[in-house]
């Protein structure tokens, strides 16, 4: 069989393919089109100061690290696997590179320390862009009327205007989060510290669990934007309520939020609030919300312990638009008439075998004042 004169099956025809791949390859990527492709170029020198032109051995070296150590902070930061001859980094790593060595070298942290830190860095911040973009494309799409690729492709001409206000809200961010961390951890000072044995978990906090009901079956019901913009509603909404309430969010996973609070009280009042509001919101389905004030062990943003496992069983066992904690939480809030509790019939939960679940309702008080656009 002869190959076709012009086609991609000549050798004419594949070496003319062959060229216009690599003509929009830059560094391995491969672009629609040269205007893709200097877009990509142009917004990769406004985030790293220049275009990728270092390998891995020259920016340890300007740096003035082992690559042993580099790799230990790419790895932290999330950057993948690297070949000898991979052009990848700027001179923005070598000084990133300097900085978080030069902090284990004058002894402001041990390498571990340092290197958890980035780790932190590395997590977050992809979470977050990734995030952003999402947002930006979304937007574009909804109020532009463009297409998804079309949006995509405007992206990199938008980026670069937003760039400077998204970094100085980054920053603006952090330190805000800072300041409260470090409200936090002196209230654990005065409060937490009192009466500690050597076996408790080190704070006193509450955490709660709110679980969107029948979402699996929705999910497969749905298509991508739909089930992307249920999400999105589901976790504004209760962000919302729980700043409001005085919590923090801890993570999110699709159908489920845990949170954070400082009081039994303010876990209580921010339950109740979320589970009323999604019960009223005809965009969401129905939801679970468990709640439960004990200690917990703080580890890498994250929280453990008892009362974490606890929240999460009581919250599968809790009827959709009811809000159930345990007998403990219930004495704590006993008396106080912002809420009424109702005990339920002993359940077996696995892992603290017999438990007595005590449903909250709303009492005499104000309710959490929530203004939504």
């Amino acid at each position: 069989m002869e190959k076709p004169a012009n086609g991609i099956g000549s050798e004419a025809g594949t070496e003319r393919y062959r060229s216009k791949r690599r003509r929009h390859r830059v560094q391995g990527q491969l672009y629609r089109s040269d205007e893709a492709r200097e877009g990509v170029l142009e917004l990769e020198r406004a985030l790293l100061g220049d275009n990728r032109s270092l390998t891995r051995a020259e920016v340890a070296a300007e740096a003035d690290v082992s690559l042993l150590t580099a790799r230990k902070i790419w790895r932290s930061l999330g950057i993948p696997n690297l070949k000898d001859d991979d052009a990848f980094f700027t001179h923005m790593d070598s000084e990133a590179l300097t900085t978080i060595s030069n902090m284990v070298r004058e002894g402001k942290l041990t390498e571990d320390a340092s290197l958890s830190i980035t780790r932190s860095v590395g997590q977050m911040m992809d979470r977050m862009v990734v995030w952003q973009v999402e947002t930006l494309v979304e937007d574009m799409v909804i109020n532009r009327g463009i297409t998804d690729a079309e949006a995509r492709a405007e992206l990199l001409h938008l980026l670069p205007k937003l760039l400077d206000d998204l970094e100085l809200i980054t920053v603006y961010g952090y330190r805000r989060m800072m300041n409260s961390a470090i409200l936090r951890l002196a209230l654990r000072d005065e409060q937490d510290d009192a009466d500690l044995s050597e076996t408790a978990l080190p704070l006193a906090r509450g955490v709660g669990f709110v679980d969107l009901v029948s979402y699996t079956s929705l999910s497969r019901e749905m298509n991508e934007k739909s089930l992307a913009r249920l999400v999105k509603h589901f976790e504004q909404r209760c962000a919302e309520v729980i700043a409001v309430g005085g919590g923090r969010i801890i993570k999110t996973v699709g159908d489920e939020v845990m949170y954070l609070v400082e009081s039994p009280e303010d876990g209580a009042r921010i339950a109740l609030t979320l589970s009323k509001l999604i019960s009223e919101d005809s965009q969401l389905p129905e939801a679970r919300v468990a709640f439960v004030w004990g200690r917990v062990l703080p580890r890498l943003g994250d929280i453990y312990g008892p009362t974490v496992n606890l929240a999460s069983r009581l919250v599968a066992l809790t009827e959709p638009g009811v809000v159930l904690t345990d007998s403990s939480t219930a004495d704590a809030l006993e008396g106080d008439e912002r809420f009424v509790l109702i005990p339920q019939g002993v359940r077996n939960v696995r892992g603290f075998g017999n438990v007595r679940p005590v449903a909250i309702t709303p009492g005499i008080g104000n309710e959490l004042e929530i203004e939504f656009e």
